[in-house]
C-alpha cells in the first residue's frame, strides 16, 4: 500500500519541527546548547528570477521598462549602478518579484567560482526586479542579516561548489537542495547580538583593508612620480649641489647618438622555434621581458640554422632589451647569467658605456617619459609595436656618468621600498579576508562571546514560529 503523505498543513507542531530540524547525526559541528540546526528551507522562501530573451535587454530605462539585477551586480555589495532594464511585462504582474529591502541576492547560475556569491539588499532606492540566474532568498523565522553572513561565510569556503551541478559551462544552485541545506540557528536576541559583533569587527577590518589596499592601488602612480623626478634632475638635485655640478651638464641626445648599436632580434615563426632545452641555444621573447627584470622561465631555443639566421639576434650583458609590441616599451638589463642567449623579435639597444650606463637607458625607457615617447612612435593598430628607427629617434637628457649612477642607485632603493610597502600592503588584505573567515567560523560556532545560556532555546522559538 502506498505510504501517504500528509501535506503541511496537516502537520503537527512537533512534525512540523522534525522536519525543520537537522538530524544529529547529519549536524556539521557542535553549536552551544541552547542553539538548534535548522535546514534553510524551514527559516527560508526561494523567489526565482524573472526570464526574458537577450534581445530584450534595454540600456536606457523608460516608463515601462524596470531596473533588473543580474549576477554582475552580486559583489561584497550589491552593485546598483550598472542595470540593464527589461519590459515590465515580463514579471507578469507578480509582486513576489520585485526586489525587498533586507533580500538576500544569490548569484545561482554563474562560473563554478561564483556560484552562490551573495549580497544583501540594505536598501530599495527605486522598483527593481531580478534575473533568471539570480534567487532571492527571503527570511520567514530568522534574522535576515544572521542569514546572509552565513551563506556569504559558506560560499567563502568554498561549500556551494560542492553543492551546485555544473553544466557545459555554468554551475547552478537547485533550490531543492539549498532547501536542506543546514544553518546553525541561535535564539533571536543572539541572531542579532552576532550581527552587531560581525559588523563592528568587520567595521575596523574594512578600514584597515582600504588604508592597505590604498598602498596597493597607488604603488603604480608612486612609481611613476619616481621616475618623472628622476629623469627631470629631480631626484639629484642634493647630489649635484653637493658635487658642484650643475643642470647644464645633462645634454639633448637621441638613443642613437648613445647607443652602439640597435637592433632587432630575429622574427621568426613558433614553428621555427624549439621548446625543449636540448634542442639549440635559449631566446628571449617579449613574455621574458618584463620592466627592470627578466622572468626566467618558460624559454624557447633556437638551433643552428635559426641562429645563424641572424647572428644579430645574440644578446651580451649590459644589453637593453626593449618589448616591440604587447606592451611596447617594457624594458630590461641582460645580465651574466644570459650572456650569449638569442631575442626573437625584441629590440636590442647597446650602450655606448662612455656615453650612458644600461641601467639609466632601461630605466629611461620604462619611465612615464619614455613610454609616452614609445607610444608616439608606434606603428599600426590592432597590434602597435615600433621599430629600430623609431626606438633610435627617441630623444632623452642624459647627465654624467656619475650622476647617472647616483639616479639609478638612488631610483632602484626607492623603487624597491615601494615595491616593499606594496607587498606588505598585499599581505595585509589577504590576512584581512582570512580573518573575516575566521570571525565568521567562529560567529556560527557560538565562540564570538556573545551567546547567553538564558536566552530561550531556539529550539522552542522554531517551533512556535512553525
Amino acid at each position: 500500500m502506498a505510504r501517504t503523505i500528509k501535506k503541511e498543513s496537516a502537520l503537527t507542531p512537533e512534525e512540523k519541527l522534525a522536519q525543520a530540524l537537522v538530524p544529529e547525526e547529519e549536524q556539521p559541528y557542535q553549536v552551544p546548547d541552547n542553539w538548534c540546526w535548522s535546514k534553510i528551507g524551514a527559516v527560508c522562501s526561494f523567489e526565482r528570477g524573472i526570464t526574458f530573451p537577450a534581445a530584450a535587454k534595454e540600456a536606457i530605462p523608460t516608463d515601462r521598462n524596470i531596473p533588473c539585477l543580474r549576477t554582475a551586480n552580486i559583489q561584497d555589495e550589491l552593485i546598483i549602478d550598472d542595470l540593464i532594464y527589461v519590459d515590465k511585462s515580463y514579471m507578469k504582474g507578480n509582486d513576489s518579484k520585485l526586489t525587498r529591502k533586507d533580500d538576500i541576492i544569490m548569484s545561482s547560475a554563474n562560473s563554478r567560482e561564483l556560484v552562490g556569491k551573495t549580497s544583501y539588499v540594505s536598501y530599495v532606492p527605486y522598483p527593481m526586479t531580478f534575473g533568471g540566474f539570480v534567487l532571492t532568498i527571503r527570511s520567514k523565522n530568522i534574522l535576515s542579516k544572521y542569514m546572509y553572513y552565513y551563506l556569504r561565510f559558506e560560499f567563502l569556503m568554498g561549500k556551494f561548489m560542492g553543492e551546485s551541478t555544473q553544466t557545459t559551462n555554468i554551475a547552478n544552485i537547485n533550490t531543492s537542495k539549498l532547501s536542506d541545506y543546514s544553518v546553525p540557528f541561535p535564539p533571536l536576541a543572539e541572531q542579532q547580538r552576532i550581527v552587531d559583533r560581525i559588523e563592528s569587527l568587520f567595521a575596523k577590518l574594512d578600514e584597515a583593508k582600504e588604508k592597505a589596499q590604498a598602498v596597493v592601488d597607488g604603488f603604480e602612480d608612486r612609481k611613476a612620480a619616481i621616475l618623472h623626478k628622476a629623469f627631470t634632475g629631480e631626484l639629484t638635485a642634493e647630489w649635484r649641489e653637493e658635487n658642484g655640478v650643475s643642470m647644464h651638464s645633462w645634454i639633448s641626445a637621441t638613443v642613437k647618438d648613445v647607443c652602439q648599436d640597435v637592433k632587432v632580434g630575429i622574427v621568426i615563426k613558433p614553428s621555427q622555434y624549439y621548446t625543449n632545452a636540448e634542442e639549440g641555444t635559449p631566446a628571449f621573447r617579449s613574455a621574458n621581458v618584463r620592466e627592470f627584470h627578466i622572468d626566467d622561465f618558460d624559454w624557447v631555443y633556437l638551433d643552428e640554422n635559426g641562429m645563424n639566421a641572424n647572428k644579430r639576434s645574440i644578446v651580451h650583458s649590459g644589453d637593453v632589451l626593449v618589448v616591440r609590441s604587447g606592451n611596447p616599451g617594457t624594458a630590461c638589463v641582460v645580465d651574466e647569467k644570459y650572456n650569449g642567449f638569442n631575442a626573437i623579435d625584441i629590440l636590442i639597444a647597446v650602450p655606448n658605456k662612455n656615453i650612458i650606463t644600461s641601467e639609466f637607458l632601461c630605466a629611461f625607457t620604462n619611465s612615464p617619459m619614455g613610454r609616452r615617447l614609445v607610444a608616439e612612435s608606434k606603428r599600426g593598430m590592432a597590434l602597435a609595436h615600433f621599430n629600430v628607427s623609431g626606438y633610435s629617434k627617441l630623444r632623452l637628457e642624459v647627465p654624467s656618468i656619475p650622476e647617472q649612477r647616483e639616479i639609478t642607485k638612488t631610483l632602484f632603493n626607492l623603487i624597491e621600498k615601494e615595491e616593499l610597502a606594496k607587498d606588505t600592503a598585499e599581505q595585509s588584505v589577504v590576512r584581512i579576508d582570512n580573518l573575516k573567515r575566521s570571525i565568521l567560523a567562529r560567529a556560527f560556532r557560538g565562540e564570538l562571546g556573545t551567546n547567553d545560556p538564558a536566552d530561550e532555546s531556539a529550539e522552542e522559538l522554531l517551533k512556535r514560529m512553525l
